[in-house]
């Protein structure tokens, strides 16, 4: 298992090859060629992601090469709405830039991380509608956000060139997993016109575990984790969103999740899929012994 200082050798190797992607600013990008309005040839699935450690963004490593093969995998979509644990407010907002800002929300790593700009434009008539599916009294647009880490990191990998535009939703920590559960539901009309619904967040997230483990090297995956991980895992494929949601009230919950904010994503991803969709898992591993990096597809 590397250290974090291993990490930090690792990325002087991977520095030249992620310099060369980032690309520099052209100012706002056209609007895309189809409205959000014209019938889309496929209905897109819905899927969480697994977004773990910042690092991954620049390194050639399991879950990173899940992300591009995520993004080769679907369908390509005509407008992404990201629901990430890392805009957990008290509230519900979404991005209503033209051109989101890429937001460094991580601390201690590399600077290489922070030079880093991933400039997908926004969609401010997306933003508006799903506005309008949430209800107009509940949510509202926002423009002192952009795209965290959350989005951003995994996007990098799925949609390289940047050129999907991206809306974000924030996470509402007043509410209990069963209201996020019931306004993502509303977000499966989106389906129909090519949006992929992604949520990012880790079906097991508890850092005070994984850190010690990244220190100590021991990559052992606790009971805990496996079967919290098991049991998202049988819900899912069941369409078992009640459960779900009631799944962070448990043992494991609690252990899984000291906070909840990297569980709520799946939940709002669930929420907008249908009991007909076929659920597949890719990345079902675990990184620094206890951080579940599964993905999961509905459709």
């Amino acid at each position: 298992m590397s250290t974090r200082r291993d990490l930090l050798r690792q990325l002087a190797v991977t520095s030249a090859a992620f310099a060369a992607g980032c690309r520099p600013s052209r100012g706002p990008a056209p609007e895309p060629e189809h409205p959000m309005n014209a019938p889309s040839p496929d209905r897109m699935p819905v899927v969480f992601v697994g977004h773990g450690s910042p690092m991954n963004v620049v390194e050639d490593n399991p879950w990173s090469r899940g992300f591009a093969a995520l993004g080769q995998h679907l369908p390509r979509p005509r407008a992404i709405l990201a629901i990430s644990a890392h805009w957990y407010v008290p509230s519900t907002l979404l991005t209503g830039d033209a051109q989101p800002r890429t937001i460094h929300d991580f601390g201690n790593f590399p600077r290489a991380l922070y030079e880093i700009e991933y400039r997908a434009p926004g969609r401010v008539d997306l933003a508006e509608r799903v506005r309008g599916l949430l209800g107009e009294a509940t949510a509202s647009l926002s423009t002192e956000w952009g795209l965290d880490h959350g989005t951003w990191t995994v996007l990098r990998w799925m949609y390289p060139d940047a050129d999907v535009p991206v809306v974000q939703l924030s996470i509402d920590r007043r509410l209990a997993p069963a209201a996020h559960l019931e306004l993502a539901r509303s977000l499966g009309a989106l389906r129909d016109d090519g949006v992929l619904v992604m949520g990012s967040g880790n079906v097991t997230h508890n850092l005070r575990d994984a850190f010690g483990r990244m220190r100590s090297g021991d990559t052992e995956t606790p009971d805990w984790a496996r079967r919290f991980d098991a049991a998202v895992a049988e819900a899912a494929q069941a369409h078992d969103t009640a459960r779900l949601a009631r799944l962070l009230e448990t043992d494991d919950g609690r252990a899984a999740h000291p906070t909840p904010d990297h569980y709520l994503p799946l939940l709002y991803a669930a929420g907008a899929s249908e009991a007909s969709d076929a659920v597949s898992f890719t990345s079902d591993a675990f990184d620094w012994g206890s951080l579940s990096m599964r993905n999961v597809i509905w459709g």
